[in-house]
């Protein structure tokens, strides 16, 4: 059993990051699913942007670790999108089994480290990136230098950005034009994969 702070997308706690936490939690894994908009869930991507840029994304982080502060881990960061973003965040700065966090699961959401005031991954803090070809909110120039720092730490890295769809939130099967059912069963048995070996190791 792994433990997971689990955080939702721009768009709030909407029926799949509810839905993902269901299949982390029928695998035995203990889901927080950490709401950061206190309950408001949006349809449309730009009205969320607005909303998410007027609580201001330091302020998002710096509550994205306050979620967490009180708890000493061993816990997983996942998250999807920006929520992907704050699992990154919060792996950063806590990373490591002796901070409490021994790896990142992240679904369509990486930024370089420096664009969060943080100079290098924490050694030994393994990663999982899932990215669809088209997404059409990915951005490689963020993605590789993300992935470089993970690298360079000497941290263990599984990056599977090939699903061949164009959808960015592509396991949320309330969003009819995103959703791919065969990618989004690949990407969360993958998902499995690799809760069970980081929960293993942090044990």
């Amino acid at each position: 059993m792994t433990r997971i702070a689990l955080f939702h997308s721009v768009l709030g706690v909407r029926p799949g990051i509810t839905a993902a936490a269901e299949v982390f939690r029928a695998a035995g894994h203990e889901v927080h699913v950490i709401d950061q908009y206190d309950g408001r869930v949006f349809d449309d991507y730009p009205e969320a942007s607005d909303f998410a840029d007027s609580i201001g994304y330091p302020a998002l982080m710096q509550a994205a670790l306050d979620a967490v502060v009180d708890d000493a881990g061993p816990f997983v960061a996942a998250g999807f999108s920006n929520g992907a973003g704050m699992a990154e965040y919060v792996t950063a700065t806590r990373g490591g089994v002796r901070g409490g966090v021994p790896g990142s699961l992240q679904f369509a959401g990486a930024v370089p480290l420096p664009m969060v005031g943080l100079g290098s991954w924490p050694a030994g803090t393994p990663v999982q990136l899932h990215y669809s070809v088209g997404d059409p909110f990915r951005d490689q120039s963020w993605v590789d230098p993300f992935l470089e720092s993970v690298k360079a730490s000497g941290s263990p890295v599984e990056a599977f950005l090939d699903y061949p769809i164009d959808g960015h939130l592509f396991t949320d099967s309330s969003l009819e034009r995103e959703y791919d059912e065969a990618s989004s069963t690949l990407a969360f048995g993958r998902a499995l994969e690799f809760l069970a070996r980081v929960g293993s190791t942090a044990r």
